[in-house]
């Protein structure tokens, strides 16, 4: 999973000194109710980057040719590392991994089949829009989480490559016929408004991650920032869709 060009900018990530934001693992998680935030954040995690693997794996059976195919097994490689990480994190802090995880298993297995690829470059796009919207995410959450966790949650956000690479096909492949322009921006808004009600139902779901959300665990968030973060999240899928050369 990643967020290529961290296009989103949370004020939260100069500001999050004070708090929970400035504390270690060991002294936050005394806390119960963040300590089971924090365990849902990364059991969403780990389901994700594991599913990316699969997406990832499974794509490169549409690649046009053998260095695409390389190029994305290289990248589910990174996400199955990714996915490692976070397990070992979970163990490591005495919680089961796959517990952690399973509660997001379906709203992300519903989300992935209802927006299956019917082609190379959907997938391609897929993979920039959609896993960018939820890094995104990701990001604005971590800039209110403890040092250790903080640290853990960006290094598996990292970019794999999947950016630019994503970038690249989709623009050649729109310059060498401009009239699949109009279908993948169709594509890319449906997947922006899919990610955003998945992560919406996901929240809702969970307590600890929805109190996470609009205070009372992570300090400064409320409804308004809320709000906030997800017009941030609008706009930084805005500026990919530029990037790829489509209208948001």
């Amino acid at each position: 999973m990643e967020t290529p060009d961290h296009a989103t900018e949370t004020p939260a990530e100069a500001s999050a000194t004070t708090g929970i934001a400035a504390q270690d693992w060991a002294t936050a998680a005394a806390d119960p109710q963040y300590r089971a935030a924090v365990v849902d954040l990364l059991g969403a995690l780990a389901y994700g980057e594991l599913a990316a693997f699969e997406r990832l794996a499974e794509d490169a059976k549409l690649a046009p040719t053998l260095g695409d195919k390389a190029e994305l097994a290289k990248m589910a490689a990174a996400e199955f590392h990714h996915f490692e990480q976070l397990n070992q994190r979970l163990t490591a802090v005495d919680e089961d991994p796959t517990a952690a995880m399973e509660p997001f298993a379906k709203a992300l297995d519903d989300f992935h089949r209802q927006t299956a690829p019917s082609d190379w470059l959907e997938g391609l796009v897929k993979a920039y829009v959609g896993d960018s919207i939820a890094s995104d995410f990701y990001r604005e959450v971590a800039a209110r989480l403890d040092t250790d966790t903080r640290s853990l949650v960006l290094s598996v956000l990292d970019d794999t490559g999947h950016g630019n690479f994503a970038v690249e096909k989709v623009r050649a492949a729109i310059e060498a016929d401009p009239r699949l322009g109009g279908r993948l921006a169709l594509w890319a808004r449906r997947l922006m408004g899919e990610a955003l009600s998945q992560a919406q139902r996901v929240v809702a779901d969970r307590d600890a991650l929805s109190t996470m959300l609009v205070g009372g665990v992570a300090d400064g968030f409320d409804l308004a920032e809320v709000g906030r973060m997800f017009s941030r999240i609008t706009e930084a899928h805005t500026k990919r869709m530029a990037a790829l050369g489509l209208a948001a």
